[in-house]
């Protein structure tokens, strides 16, 4: 059963420019992943400093896989150092 996965960041106006081409770069990584579906990054239109990430996966097992590479695993601590905090992800089932 497909799974949307949600990433909420609150990235401060001074790290953007940082932060954007991880971004990129673990979309990229992650479209060549068996089970990747699709990917969208959203910034929000009243608070510039929240974005949130969407990916869409073919199953749990696909994204449990994914997240455990070793490639993705050395992006995200970029990330993670960048804005200070550990990423938290939420999967959803479609309804």
């Amino acid at each position: 059963m497909a799974v949307k996965i949600i990433i909420r960041r609150k990235v401060g106006k001074d790290k953007e420019g940082r932060l954007l081409p991880l971004l990129i770069q673990l979309r990229a990584l992650a479209a060549a992943q068996p089970g990747y579906i699709s990917g969208e990054t959203l910034r929000n239109v009243d608070r510039p400093d929240d974005y949130l990430v969407i990916s869409t996966w073919q199953s749990v097992d696909f994204w449990k896989t994914w997240i455990s590479t070793r490639q993705r695993q050395e992006i995200q601590k970029k990330i993670d150092d960048l804005l200070g905090v550990e990423t938290q992800y939420d999967a959803y089932y479609y309804g």
